[in-house]
């Protein structure tokens, strides 16, 4: 259960691309407590320097601020490596639809650069960030590794690209590659601002603030919200991963189900607030349901995560009302 009795080799060293970002800061901080080196790569434009500067003074922690869309800062990045796990991309369907050739750059160029600099610098592992927008308009749940749909954004597209690049990388060229995608990553350290916030941080924020949160589309969209510690565990136990499992794409979810509308009454029970929400248009390019079949990563990483939606909640909303 859980990741903190993995055990990798004591000189360690794992890349974290995005590292000052909400994912990978949480990585960050996971491999740290565990007593492994860590060096963040981040460009710092979605990600915060607070997530750097809180690991400053970690003797065993390295900052490199840099584009993985510079291949010899990839290359750099990657000496002495052991494990990369690649987190660094740019999020939300909405803005990948707006800016295609930007996203295009940073999601599969930045993802291909990275995979070249490990190749090289012969990296044992390489973890990336993939996403359940892959599964487009398939209709079926739980959703399940080899049928996918039709894609629905370019920020979809972006991510089934770096899962082919990642499996020629196996393939071709012997690095084993792991790709984690995830299902509605919520918790500590997550942005609640801007426009395409993830929806629990920006709620409990607007309720915090005593304002009216606004619902995209009836509220009876469900998704399989994953706190997390779940995330960590997925990633770090990648690492431990057989070469058979290589070459491969994930899903890293809790397995669970959750409507909008019932989160949404669940943290203004939680926070005591009686504001009824706003409902607005449904966002481009979102799928109506989500639900994660994790048997896969269950059996090929021994992936079993610890924390159901209930619980990654109450410890979400518990760090927000420290932190906001």
């Amino acid at each position: 259960m859980g990741y903190k009795h993995l055990v990798f080799d004591e000189h360690s060293l794992f890349l974290v691309t995005g590292g000052a970002g909400f994912i990978g800061s949480n990585l960050c901080e996971a491999i740290l407590n565990m007593g492994y080196r860590v060096r963040c790569l981040d460009d710092l434009s979605t990600g915060k320097q607070e997530h750097v500067d809180m690991f400053a003074d970690h003797p065993n922690y390295e900052f490199i601020k840099g584009d993985i869309k510079d291949l010899d800062t990839c290359i750099k990045a990657c000496e002495g490596v052991d494990y990369v796990l690649n987190q660094a991309a740019w999020g939300s369907v909405p803005r990948s639809i707006e800016m295609p050739l930007f996203y295009c750059a940073n999601n599969i160029t930045g993802t291909l650069n990275m995979l070249e600099a490990a190749r090289q610098q012969g990296v044992k592992k390489f973890v990336y960030a993939s996403s359940s927008s892959v599964y487009g308009d398939e209709p079926n749940l739980p959703k399940t590794e080899g049928i996918e749909g039709n894609l629905l954004s370019p920020y979809a597209l972006t991510k089934r690209c770096d899962e082919e690049w990642a499996k020629q990388y196996t393939k071709h060229y012997g690095l084993d590659t792991y790709g984690m995608r995830y299902f509605n990553v919520f918790g500590r350290r997550q942005n609640p601002n801007g426009a395409y916030a993830a929806v629990i941080p920006k709620f409990i924020q607007q309720l915090l603030n005593d304002e009216q949160p606004t619902i995209n589309g009836d509220g009876k969209q469900s998704r399989d919200f994953t706190y997390i510690e779940n995330v960590i565990e997925a990633n770090l136990k990648a690492c431990l991963a057989s070469h058979e499992a290589a070459g491969q794409a994930f899903n890293i979810a809790y397995g669970g189900r959750e409507y909008l509308i019932d989160i949404y009454y669940t943290l203004t029970k939680a926070l005591g607030k009686n504001i009824e929400p706003n409902f607005g248009p449904d966002r481009k390019g979102d799928i109506k349901h989500s639900n994660a079949n994790i048997q896969k990563a269950r059996d090929l990483l021994g992936y079993d995560p610890d924390y159901d939606f209930a619980c990654g909640l109450n410890e979400a909303i518990a760090w927000y009302k420290e932190n906001l």
